[in-house]
This record gives C-alpha cells, structure tokens and sequence, in this order.
C-alpha cells in the first residue's frame, strides 16, 4: 500500500468502512457510484492506479481498497481478481498490474469463462485474451484449442499450457468459486459496525 494510505489510517484509526460504492466488473475495471445511482467506469488514469495499489482482503474474504483511513469495500461481479495478457502477448498479468508469480491450476465454468488459480489468488481470464491463450495451449500441445476444453467439460484430466506454466484444467460451477475460493462477492457491514 501506498505510504500515505499508512499515514491516513494511523492519523484517524476509526474511520467508517464504505459499502456498495465500488466495483470490479469481469473486465478488470472499477466502477464507482454516481449520485444517481447508477455504476460508471473510473476513468482516471492516476485514481485506476491508485485503487489497485491499495487493493487488499481482509480475513473475512472481503477485498477492499484502502483510500487512506477509509475502507471501501468492492463489490466483485465474479473474481477477486482479472488476469490479461501483458502488452506482449508473452504473461498474464492482473488487472491491478500485479504479476503473479505462479499459476496453480485453471477451471473452466459453465459459460465457458476460463478462471486462474494463482498464488495472487483466483482470477477470471479477461473474455477478449481466451482465445490467444487457448491458441497458445493448442500450439503447446501439438493439439487444437477445444481438446483440453472438452476433456475437463467431460470430467477426463485435462492440463492447460498457459504462458510461463502448465496447469491442471477443471469444470466449476460458477455459483461455487466464491465459496470455494474463499471470498466474499458482496461485502455487508457486521451487525452493529458503523458505515458511511
């Protein structure tokens, strides 16, 4: 986190959790709450940065960005985390720009979304990136792309070659990643706990 995130929350340690204002779409991109009600993209360059670098969870599974001493809680449309391609072509980086060092395994959901397990923790594959990284699995494995695809959807051991690693491939149902995975889609104040 950001030094002065850290001089915030020594300065005033009591500040009110935020809820409901902030999200991550499937696409990486954060989303904040107009006056109206409605969810529209942060499109400031400087503040996109800022939230991913004060991204975190707390031991609850609830992911947050720490906007100083404030807490604002971010409701997740699916993953706590969006993997893409780098600029390259060549990695898979996260939606925050953090570069995970190793990608455990990888499941693929009824919708046909391609979802990373990784040591950051687990991420869907940005929609437009399946098809290159699934070109990339085939070329790697001598094979076309649906092979590993239908393996897993048919419950047979499948592996994936994603760039930098190979993983093993399995069907989730999408309604079982959070639980899985351990995070909370929609963070609530606890009983009692103050909100802004």
């Amino acid at each position: 986190m950001d030094e002065v995130v850290f001089r915030g929350m020594l300065k005033w340690p009591n500040v009110p959790a935020v809820y409901g204002w902030l999200r991550l779409d499937c696409r990486g991109r954060w989303l904040i709450k107009t006056a109206a009600g409605r969810f529209e993209r942060v499109g400031n360059a400087a503040m996109n940065e800022f939230i991913g670098r004060n991204y975190a969870a707390d031991s609850e599974g609830r992911w947050f960005f720490q906007n100083g001493p404030q807490r604002v809680y971010v409701s997740l449309d699916y993953t706590p985390w969006v993997y893409r391609l780098d600029d390259a072509a060549s990695a898979l980086v996260a939606h925050n720009r953090a570069v995970p060092r190793a990608f455990k395994a990888a499941f693929l959901d009824e919708a046909g979304a391609l979802l990373l397990e990784s040591d950051l923790g687990v991420g869907v594959l940005l929609d437009r990136d399946l098809p290159a990284v699934l070109e990339g699995a085939a070329r790697a494995r001598g094979c076309d792309a649906e092979s590993p695809i239908e393996a897993a959807l048919q419950g047979r051991a499948a592996q994936i070659a994603l760039p930098g690693a190979t993983v093993a491939l399995a069907p989730i149902r999408s309604g079982d990643v959070a639980r899985r995975f351990g995070f909370v889609p929609r963070p609530a104040p606890r009983s009692g706990e103050p909100e802004c």
